[in-house]
C-alpha cells in the first residue's frame, strides 16, 4: 500500500485515501500521463487492488485498461498487468471459498462486467491479436481473460470469435506452444470454446485438433497421464458429442484404431488411482459417443465395424472378464460393449463367443447374468449387466434362439448353469428386482421373434415333488394371481409390472400364444377382476396393463376358442368393466411418469430400484398396440365384419394388381433380353457384311487379273505366224504362267477364307434358330434395320452372281483364245491345265454363292416370325394395361359412391335434426334417442317383474 500511496500522493489533508479515492487517481494517471513508465506504475496498482476493489477497478478503470491494449502494444509489460487486471475484474477469486451469497453476487458481477467488455466486439478481436504475441506475460494472461470470460458469457463470446477473421484458428495455435503452463491453459480454452456450438466444434476438428489431442494423450501417458489427459478428453468429447460432422471425420481419419491402445490395461491393479479411474471412464465415454443409438443407424454401423476390425472390442472385453477392475470401471466397461455390439451381428457373434477365465470356463453372458439375478450386487452394475443384455439380443434372431434353446428340455444340461435357467432363477426369486431384470430380459429373447414365442409355449417347469409340470407360461400367471401375498407394496408391484410386460410381449402378434393363454380357465376372470377393481393410485400401473393384455388377447385372438372368442371377450368387457372404463384404464400406462423416462433412450437409467418399472422397447409396444385395441374394442361386429370386407375386397384388387405388376416386370426381363439378343445379331450382320465387301473387292481384283491375260493372250495369238516372235513368245510365256500360277494359288486361299466365313454365318443362323425370335414390344426398330442389311446382303449377293457369270463368259473367250495357241510346243497342255483349275474352283464359288442365297431367304423366314410374334406380344400387353385401368377406375367409383353415401347421410341427419327443432318450435313433444333407450329399458324391467310375480303365484 505503501507503494500505491508513493504512485498516487499523500492525501492533503494527511489521512489515508479512500480505496475509490486511490482508484480514481490511478485512472486519471493511466489516462493523462504521457510517460510510459507512469502510465505502467499507475496500472500496476490497479492489478494490485483489482482483488479487494473489483467492484470499484471494473466501474472506473475498465475502459482506460481496453485503451491501454489499443495503445501501449509495444511494452509486453503493460499489456501484462493490464490483461491480469481485466481477468481479475471478470472472474472471481477461485482460491477462497466465499458463503453462498457472497458467492452469487461475485457471478454477477462478473457478467456485468463481461457484459461491459463485449459491449464493444473489437475488444474480443483485439484480445484475439493480442494472443498471437509469443511473449509468456502477455499470452498466459490473454489465455485465461478469454476463458473467464467464456465463462461468464460463454454464446455471445463464440459468436464474436467465430466471425472473427481467423479467430479460432489463432486459438488453435495454443496447443502447439512448448510452455506446458500456456498449452494446459489453451485446453481449457478450447472447452469452454467449443461447448454447444457446432459451427466452432467443426471449426476446431478441421484445424487437426484430433491429430493434436491424440498426441498430447499418448505423451501425458494414456490412461497413467494426469489432469492434461483429462482435459484433452474432455475437449474430445465437446468436438464429437451430437455432431455427426466431426464424428464421420473422427473415424475416416483412422482415430478409432488410434484409441485401442488406451484400454490396454496389464495384470497389476494395484494402479487404480483416482485419476486413472477419471481418464477411462472418460476414454469409454468417448467410445459410446461413437456408437451411440441415437446416432444414424449408418454412422454406428461403420464405427462399430472399425472397432472390431482394429481390435477395440476385443481390449474391452478383456477389461470386462479381468479381475480387481473398480465397479464404476466395470459398470461403464459392460455399457460401453453394450453399444458397441447393439445391432450388430458381427459384434454379437464374437460376443457370443467370448469366455470368462475360470474352470471350467463359462460364456460371458452366463458370468454376467449370474450378476443380475445376484441382489448383493450393485443396483447400478445389475442395470448395467441388463442393457449387455438387451443390446446382445437387440435384432439379433440367432442369439435370441440361443438364449431359449437353453430352456428346452432337449438342450437342458444338468451339470452346467445356462443363460435360461438364470432366467427362470430370477423370474421366481424372491427379490422384486430379480423378477423385473428376468422378465425383460427374457421379453427381449422373444421381441419381434414369432419363432421362439412359439418355443417358448413347450418350456415345462417342476414347481414340486409330486405335481405335475406346469408350463413357463402359466407359471407366470400364477405368480400375478398370488402376488396379493407379498410383503412389501412396492415389491408387489414391480414384480407383476414386469410379468406383465413379459406376457405381453410373449403373445402379442402370436395367436398360438393367445389360445395357450386363454385356455386356462383362471386367466380371464383375474384379468377383469384387476381391472374393474378400484385400487390405489400404485396399482393403477397394473391395471392398465391387465388392461393391454386383455386387449392383445382380442385383437390377436383367431377365435379358435368357443368360449372366448374376440365377440365374447368384448361382451364380457361391457358386461363387466365398461368399454369406457377399459380404455380409460388402458390410458393409465402411458400417463405414467416413468414411462416418458424409458421411452426416451434405450438404456435403462433408474436412480432408484423402485422406479424400475417400464423397458424402452415396451413402451414401443404400448405406443403401437394402444390405438389399435382401443379401436377393436369400440368397435361393434357389423363394423368389423364391413371392415374386413371392405379389407378383402381391396386385398383382392392389390393381388390383381400385383400379378399384372409381375406379369409386365417378366415381359420388361424379356424385352431387354431380346434387345441384347438383337443387338448381337445387328453386330454379326454387320461383319458378315463387311466379309461380303471384301470378297466383292477380292472378286474385282480377280476381274483385272483375267483382263490382263485376256490382252496378253490376243497378242499371242495375232504373233503367231512369226517364227521370230514366237521364240520371243516361248521365251516369255513361262514367266507370265508362273504369275498365273500364283493368282490362282492367291485366289484358292481367298475362296477358302469366303467358305470359312460362310460357315460362321450358317452356325450363326442356326444358333439364331434355337434361341427364338423377339416376341415383345420395343423390338420393331430392330428387325427393320435386320431386314434392310438382308435386302444389302441379297443385293450385293446378286451382284456378286452376276460378277462371276460375266468373268464365266470371258473364261470362255480365253478358251476360244487359247485353241489358237497349240503352235507353241510344251505350254500347251499346262495352260489348259491351268485354265481347267481355274474353271472349277468358279464353279465351287458359284455352288458357295447358291448356298449363301439360300441361307439368306432363311433368315427372311426368321424375320417374318419374329414380326408375327412381336405382334402378339404388344396386343397382349395393350389388353393387360386395359384391363388394370378398368380395376382402378372400379375401385375409384367404389371409393366415390362410398363417399356420396356419406354425404347423403350427413345431409340427412341435418334434415332431421331441423325437422325436430321445427317440432319442438310448434309445441310438439320430441323425444331423443337417449331417452327411448332408457324407456325401452325401463318396459323390459317391467316385463320381467310381472314374469316373475306370474311364477311366484
Amino acid at each position: 500500500m505503501n507503494y500505491i500511496w508513493e504512485v498516487v500522493g499523500r492525501h492533503p489533508t494527511g489521512q489515508q485515501p479512500t480505496g475509490a479515492e486511490t482508484i480514481q487517481k490511478l485512472c486519471d494517471r493511466v489516462a493523462s500521463s504521457t510517460l510510459l513508465e507512469d502510465r505502467r506504475d499507475a496500472v500496476r496498482a490497479l492489478k494490485s487492488l483489482s482483488k479487494k476493489y473489483r467492484m470499484e477497478v471494473g466501474t472506473m478503470a475498465m475502459d482506460h485498461l481496453v485503451r491501454i491494449l489499443q495503445t501501449d502494444r509495444a511494452d509486453t509489460e503493460i499489456l501484462g498487468y493490464a490483461l491480469d487486471t481485466l481477468y481479475n475484474i471478470v472472474c472471481s477469486d477461485e482460491e477462497e471459498e466465499p458463503e453462498e451469497n457472497q458467492q452469487k453476487q461475485e457471478e454477477d458481477l462478473g457478467v456485468q462486467f463481461t457484459d461491459k467488455f463485449i459491449q464493444e466486439p473489437d475488444n474480443i478481436t483485439l484480445l484475439l491479436t493480442l494472443l498471437e504475441e509469443f511473449d509468456f506475460h502477455v499470452r498466459w494472461p490473454g489465455v485465461k481473460l478469454l476463458t473467464a470470460l467464456l465463462k461468464s458469457q460463454c454464446a455471445p463470446v463464440q459468436g464474436i470469435i467465430l466471425v472473427s477473421p481467423m479467430g479460432v484458428s489463432r486459438l488453435m495455435d495454443l496447443l502447439a506452444d512448448s510452455r506446458e503452463v500456456i498449452r494446459n491453459d489453451g485446453l481449457l480454452l478450447l472447452q469452454q470454446l467449443t461447448k454447444g456450438n457446432t459451427a466452432i466444434q467443426k471449426i476446431v476438428a478441421f484445424e487437426n485438433a484430433f491429430e493434436r489431442l491424440l498426441e498430447i494423450i499418448t505423451e501425458e501417458g494414456s490412461s497413467d497421464g494426469g489432469i492434461v489427459v483429462e482435459d484433452c478428453l474432455l475437449l474430445l468429447l465437446n468436438l464429437l458429442k451430437n455432431n455427426s460432422s466431426n464424428q464421420n471425420f473422427f473415424k475416416e481419419g483412422s482415430y478409432i484404431q488410434k484409441m485401442k491402445p488406451w484400454f490396454e490395461v496389464g495384470d497389476d491393479n494395484s494402479g487404480w488411482s483416482a485419476q486413472k479411474v477419471t481418464n477411462l471412464h472418460l476414454m469409454l465415454q468417448l467410445v459410446r459417443v461413437m456408437v451411440s443409438p441415437v446416432n444414424s443407424p449408418g454412422a454406428t454401423t461403420s464405427c462399430q465395424k472399425a472397432m472390431f476390425q482394429c481390435g477395440l472390442l476385443q481390449q474391452l472385453c478383456t477389461i470386462l472378464m479381468a479381475t480387481g477392475v473398480p465397479a464404476d470401471i466395470l459398470t461403464e466397461t459392460i455399457n460401453t460393449v453394450s453399444e458397441v455390439i447393439r445391432g450388430s451381428e458381427v459384434n454379437q457373434d464374437y460376443f457370443a463367443s467370448v469366455n470368462a477365465p475360470s474352470n471350467p470356463p463359462r460364456p460371458a453372458i452366463v458370468v454376467l447374468l449370474m450378476s443380475m439375478v445376484n441382489e448383493r450386487q450393485p443396483f447400478v452394475l445389475r442395470c448395467a449387466v441388463l442393457y449387455c443384455f438387451q443390446c446382445f439380443l437387440y435384432k439379433n434372431h440367432k442369439g435370441q434362439g440361443e438364449i431359449v434353446a437353453t430352456l428346452l428340455p432337449s438342450t437342458i444340461d444338468a451339470n452346467s448353469i445356462s443363460a435360461g435357467q438364470l432366467l427362470c432363477g430370477g423370474l421366481f426369486s424372491a427379490d422384486s428386482l430379480s423378477n423385473w431384470c428376468a422378465a425383460v430380459a427374457l421379453a427381449h429373447a422373444l421381441q419381434d421373434n414369432l419363432t421362439q414365442k412359439e418355443q417358448l409355449l413347450r418350456v415345462q417347469l417342476a414347481t414340486s415333488l409330486g405335481k405335475p409340470p406346469v408350463s413357463l407360461l402359466q407359471q407366470c400367471t400364477n405368480i400375478l394371481s398370488q402376488g396379493d401375498k407379498l410383503n412389501r407394496r412396492g415389491s408387489r408391484v414391480q414384480t407383476k409390472v414386469g410379468l406383465l410386460m413379459l406376457l405381453c410381449t410373449w403373445i402379442s402378434n402370436c395367436p398360438i400364444a393367445v389360445m395357450h393363454f386363454l385356455h386356462n380357465q383362471d386367466n380371464v376372470p383375474f384379468l377383469t377382476g384387476q381391472i374393474s377393481e378400484n385400487l390405489g393410485e400404485d396399482e393403477r400401473l397394473v391395471q392398465g396393463l391387465c388392461a393391454l393384455l386383455l386387449g392383445i388377447c382380442i385383437y390377436y385372438n383367431d377365435n379358435s376358442l368357443e368360449n372366448y372368442t374376440k365377440e365374447k371377450l368384448k361382451q364380457l368387457i361391457e358386461k363387466r368393466i365398461g368399454k369406457e372404463n377399459f380404455v380409460e384404464k388402458l390410458g393409465f400406462i402411458t400417463k405414467h411418469e416413468l414411462y416418458s423416462r424409458a421411452a426416451q433412450k434405450p438404456q435403462p437409467a433408474f436412480s432408484t430400484p423402485e422406479h424400475m418399472l417400464f423397458d424402452h422397447e415396451f413402451t414401443k409396444l404400448v405406443k403401437e398396440l394402444e390405438g389399435m385395441i382401443t379401436k377393436a374394442v369400440l368397435r361393434s361386429s357389423e363394423e368389423e365384419k364391413k371392415e374386413e370386407e371392405v379389407k378383402k375386397t381391396l386385398e383382392q384388387h392389390d393381388s390383381i394388381v400385383t400379378q399384372y405388376k409381375e406379369l409386365i416386370r417378366e415381359q420388361d426381363s424379356q424385352i431387354n433380353e431380346l434387345k441384347e439378343q438383337v443387338t448381337l445379331q445387328s453386330s454379326q450382320n454387320e461383319k458378315l457384311q463387311n466379309t461380303i465387301t471384301q470378297q466383292f473387292s477380292q472378286i474385282q481384283q480377280h476381274k483385272d487379273q483375267y483382263n490382263i491375260l485376256k490382252l496378253k493372250l490376243g497378242k499371242d495369238n495375232q504373233q503367231t505366224g512369226n517364227q521370230a516372235e514366237a521364240a520371243h513368245v516361248n521365251g516369255l510365256q513361262p514367266e507370265e504362267l508362273s504369275q498365273l500360277r500364283e493368282q490362282l494359288e492367291e485366289l484358292q486361299r481367298q475362296n477358302q477364307l469366303l467358305q470359312t466365313q460362310l460357315t460362321e454365318k450358317d452356325s450363326l443362323i442356326t444358333s439364331l434358330k434355337a434361341e427364338g425370335v423377339p416376341s415383345a414390344e420395343g423390338s420393331t426398330s430392330e428387325v427393320t434395320e435386320l431386314q434392310k442389311e438382308v435386302e444389302l446382303l441379297k443385293a450385293q449377293l446378286q451382284s456378286q452372281t452376276a460378277e462371276i457369270t460375266q468373268l464365266q463368259s470371258e473364261r470362255q473367250e480365253l478358251l476360244r483364245g487359247s485353241e489358237t495357241t497349240a503352235a507353241i510346243p510344251g505350254e500347251d497342255g499346262v495352260y489348259t491345265e491351268k485354265i481347267a483349275e481355274l474353271e472349277s474352283r468358279l464353279s465351287a464359288q458359284t455352288a458357295e454363292t447358291q448356298k449363301l442365297k439360300g441361307e439368306v431367304k432363311t433368315l427372311l423366314e426368321s424375320k417374318e416370325l419374329m414380326e408375327k410374334e412381336l405382334a402378339s406380344a404388344t396386343s397382349t400387353a395393350a389388353i393387360m394395361q386395359a384391363e388394370k385401368s378398368k380395376l382402378q377406375q372400379e375401385v375409384q367409383e367404389s371409393k366415390k359412391e362410398q363417399d356420396d353415401l356419406l354425404m347423403l347421410l350427413a345431409d340427412q341427419d341435418q334434415k332431421i335434426l331441423s325437422l325436430k327443432q321445427r317440432l319442438k318450435d310448434l309445441g310438439e313433444t320430441i323425444e331423443d334417442e337417449d331417452d327411448l333407450d332408457s324407456r325401452d329399458q325401463f318396459d323390459d324391467n317391467d316385463d320381467e317383474e310381472e314374469e316373475e310375480e306370474e311364477c311366484d303365484e
